[in-house]
């Protein structure tokens, strides 16, 4: 199936661009309109089978390669395929990625994924297909999928750039739809484009911000001071008996020494670390008596000159899943590990 391949995916590319365009901001204030050199769009592509999801994505291919601005493409590995399929030879001058692999852990996307290539062109407009939620996230995953997807409206503020954003309306539940239409300003389907009327991604982001799941027979230790050795060798044992295969241990006591160090910095002095299980996960839990007030901690790419911020970067790249609960008295972060290979 080529690029241009009907009138439907013709049609579908000129909406894409409207959208880009129009500089409308529809939120009721969330955000700023954009302006000439604020031309950052988010929307959402709702699709029912492979024929929408190719009449909505293919022409925003294309009209990137006939612009010549750079594009990038990060989907399950399912519809990477139908991509790839469809482009034939113009797939080598996209960069494609299997979000299932390089978007597992949601809290990473924004820095390594969609950051990590507007970046590597900062003089240009860029152009990215991200579909971080499919029909196999778990429960555990999807209250971070929904932040993420929020929290890109304030990590591309100012940026030229165009994120577009496939949901799969026949696999998805109804609830993911509703929280897309509050995460993305404008909505794309069969029928056309339209303004969110629900657009609020400060919400979403509230809404998600829940408890966090309690931990199988979880084993505890206090940290008060710089030495971090016992709560290091804990993880190490904790992890090996849980079944965390070899080569992920040392990360799983990097996580630990990372949590309980931001704790000891940013978090009241204390660190109370946990470690257990959830389900098919083992988990390396930090609660602390700080308030975590930035949403977009981790999630932006460090810099050459930066002098420190990058533990949580650094958790969120090596880690499975990173959950937050913050309230007015504490903060809790939980960093799950897959269990087996």
């Amino acid at each position: 199936m080529g690029i241009a391949a009907g009138t439907n995916r013709t049609m579908a590319g000129t909406l894409v661009d409207s959208v880009r365009d129009s500089g409308r901001s529809s939120d009721g204030g969330q955000t700023r309109s954009m302006t000439a050199s604020e031309r950052f769009a988010h929307p959402a592509l709702f699709y029912r089978g492979a024929d929408e999801y190719l009449d909505g994505t293919l022409p925003f291919i294309q009209a990137a390669r006939a612009a010549g601005e750079p594009v990038a493409v990060a989907v399950p590995g399912p519809n990477l395929k139908l991509l790839r399929d469809a482009l034939g030879a113009d797939a080598d001058d996209v960069r494609m990625l299997d979000m299932t692999e390089a978007g597992r852990n949601p809290g990473r996307i924004i820095a390594t994924v969609l950051r990590g290539f507007a970046d590597s062109h900062p003089d240009r407009p860029v152009r990215i297909i991200g579909e971080p939620i499919w029909a196999g996230r778990s429960d555990l995953e999807y209250p971070a999928c929904a932040q993420h997807e929020a929290l890109i409206n304030l990590a591309f503020t100012g940026r030229d750039a165009t994120i577009l954003c496939p949901y799969d309306t026949e696999e998805l539940a109804p609830s993911v739809i509703t929280d897309a239409e509050a995460t993305h300003p404008v909505l794309i389907d069969a029928a056309g484009t339209r303004a969110s009327t629900r657009y609020a991604p400060l919400e979403v982001i509230d809404r998600y911000n829940l408890p966090l799941p309690d931990l199988d027979r979880p084993a505890e230790i206090l940290v008060e001071g710089p030495d971090l050795t016992g709560a290091r060798l804990l993880a190490r044992e904790r992890a090996e008996r849980a079944g965390v295969v070899a080569e992920r241990v040392p990360d799983v006591e990097l996580v630990v020494t990372e949590l309980a160090t931001n704790s000891l910095l940013h978090g009241g002095g204390t660190a109370l670390v946990r470690l257990g299980t959830t389900g098919r996960h083992f988990v390396c839990e930090v609660r602390d008596s700080g308030k975590l007030t930035d949403p977009l901690a981790g999630r932006r790419p460090s810099s050459p000159e930066q002098a420190g911020g990058r533990g949580l970067l650094l958790i969120h790249h090596v880690s499975d899943l990173v959950r937050t609960h913050t309230d007015p008295a504490s903060t809790t972060i939980q960093a799950h590990f897959r269990i087996g290979a």
